[in-house]
């Protein structure tokens, strides 16, 4: 695997995780393209990971045992109409586009033969604690080399049946979000309560990454750790009684849904 020619169209901030992780796990950065309409921005992958870097998506892609598409829902179809007769035999398409079916992709592409695997990444790749969800109806080579390009950012699952992304998605790829706005708010709610900003801050961030290792590792379901911490009467549930009498359960399975609903939409 760690041979493999591997393009990513597209050089944001997900294609920059997955190019470290791969690095990190080994692969030659000699191995790895990045086409991107900004020069500036392929200047910086270069300089920081040494791969190779491009602007003619047709040029990377025909070399490619793996092309990862890094590209915004809204931009697929622009970016990959004239890339189907540049696609190798037996090469494996990756895309992370939000709610893009596959169907969809075969069609933008003219071609109805190309292996493609759908996966919802999220940002915690950046540090390699990412959490990538795939979908395929392609062999197994072309799962296993999905799964490696995705696994040296972090840990990967499987869905059955494509129309789960939308789910995963909602669950996962906007996810990270959902706990950033929950720690801003209780960074907030610290400095207003007398505490520095800094502190506040560090308190914060370490009791989520302390709260989020507790439920990745301890066995135990949320429900449970959260009894665990709330002693009738005591502070915890002060709190949580107020976040339940103001709502806060219900708009977040709103936000989860309205989320589900917009991947939808952008397919």
């Amino acid at each position: 695997m760690q041979q493999l020619h591997i393009t990513f169209i597209g050089g944001g901030n997900m294609a920059e995780a997955l190019i470290a992780g791969l690095i990190r796990s080994g692969h030659a950065a000699s191995h790895l393209v990045v086409t991107d309409i900004r020069q500036e921005r392929l200047g910086q992958l270069n300089q920081k990971y040494g791969v190779f870097t491009h602007t003619d998506n047709s040029k990377a892609v025909s070399i490619a045992d793996v092309i990862v598409l890094a590209v915004k829902p809204q931009q697929m179809q622009k970016v990959i109409s004239d890339l189907g007769s540049d696609l190798q035999q037996g090469s494996t398409l990756i895309s992370i586009a939000a709610g893009v079916e596959i169907d969809a992709i075969k069609s933008h592409l003219g071609r109805a033969d190309v292996q493609i695997v759908r996966v919802m990444p999220n940002t915690p790749a950046l540090v390699g604690a990412g959490i990538s969800v795939l979908f395929s109806d392609s062999d197994a080579l072309h799962h296993q080399r999905a799964e490696y390009v995705l696994a040296a950012s972090g840990e990967t699952a499987w869905v059955d049946h494509e129309n789960l992304l939308h789910a995963v998605t909602a669950v996962s790829g906007s996810g990270p979000a959902y706990f950033f706005l929950l720690a801003e708010v209780i960074q907030a709610a610290g400095v207003k309560l007398g505490l520095s900003e800094e502190l506040s801050e560090k308190l914060a961030a370490q009791t989520a990454a302390g709260a989020g290792k507790m439920l990745a590792e301890s066995g135990r379901k949320a429900e449970e750790l959260r009894h665990q911490v709330t002693s009738p009467g005591g502070t915890t549930q002060a709190a949580l009684d107020v976040m339940y009498e103001n709502g806060l359960p219900g708009a977040v399975r709103k936000g989860v849904l309205a989320a589900s609903r917009r991947s939808k939409e952008l397919g």
